[in-house]
């Protein structure tokens, strides 16, 4: 079946001029970002080549993403320039801007609250790549859970799936603690990216997991070097398609290949308009 509908892609990255000019000057301090864009062969992209990459492949509209840098000044200019590069686009680019959670007390929360209501429409990517999401890491997300949920925005998760191949920025990660970690927000609005690590699949237990889940989307970033093309059809019987967002993850991927795999998965027009575009209108108030 072909797809010439609208497309929002809600997972790709961005990261500001003075970083993808001299990315080694960042690794000091940045665990994170070290583990992640150390080697060279991984691209490090700005607003303009997001919207280079729409124009090619049909996109209108993407969610660019920050990243929770540790140096709460370069947090900051990433934070501003996401804002800045949304306000310019004309509705093309929606940002969500980051945060690290362990920042300094109170810091948090106060840099989501800037944010938010300088129009960022939402929170992410939120990553841990080096732990679980375990007790403490889910307490220590409460003041920027509070600020999503007071002012109605979502927020995306990083996760990963713990079982199969490993690659670079996979974390020790249980399902358990994806689990606890959205069972602890039940009023919040939740991404979990990657297909939720494949908490998606306990969507089919008989007992609490279906109430738990019900505030939570699933999005498909990386899902072509992941899972097998018949998650499409596997996640929207299991969960609905009413809960799946499309998500490149780009650089890494653009939108062909997703576009190409929901196009033979047997989804209805219906399935695919809901995955492609509808579902992010509903989760970006657009």
């Amino acid at each position: 079946m072909k797809y010439s509908g609208r497309i929002i892609d809600i997972h790709t990255h961005v990261q500001p001029a003075e970083v993808a000019a001299n990315r080694g000057r960042f690794l000091p301090g940045e665990p994170d970002f070290r583990l992640l864009y150390e080697n060279p062969k991984y691209r490090l992209t700005g607003s303009a080549d997001v919207l280079q990459a729409m124009a090619e492949t049909g996109v209108d509209a993407s969610v660019i993403l920050g990243f929770a840098w540790r140096d709460p000044e370069l947090l900051r200019r990433h934070n501003d320039m996401i804002l800045a590069d949304a306000a310019v686009s004309n509705g093309r680019l929606h940002g969500f801007t980051c945060v690290y959670p362990f920042a300094e007390k109170g810091t948090a929360g106060a840099e989501a609250m800037r944010c938010l209501q300088s129009g960022a429409a939402g929170i992410g990517e939120i990553g841990l790549y080096d732990r679980d999401l375990d007790r403490e890491y889910i307490e220590a997300m409460a003041p920027v859970m509070k600020v999503c949920r007071e002012l109605e925005k979502p927020l995306m998760m990083h996760v990963n799936e713990p079982v199969g191949h490993n690659y670079s920025g996979k974390a020790p990660m249980s399902i358990r603690g994806i689990y606890d970690f959205v069972r602890e927000y039940p009023d919040n609005q939740i991404i979990l990216a990657h297909w939720g690590g494949g908490l998606l699949f306990f969507n089919l237990l008989k007992k609490e997991a279906k109430q738990v889940l019900a505030n939570v989307w699933f999005d498909s970033a990386a899902s072509p070097f992941l899972y097998d093309p018949a998650i499409w059809k596997t996640a929207a019987a299991i969960i609905g398609a009413g809960r799946i967002l499309l998500g490149t993850d780009f650089p890494l991927l653009n939108a062909e290949r997703y576009i190409s795999q929901l196009e033979e998965s047997g989804l209805s027009m219906a399935e695919l308009e809901m995955i492609c575009f509808r579902n992010a209108e509903e989760v970006l108030g657009l």
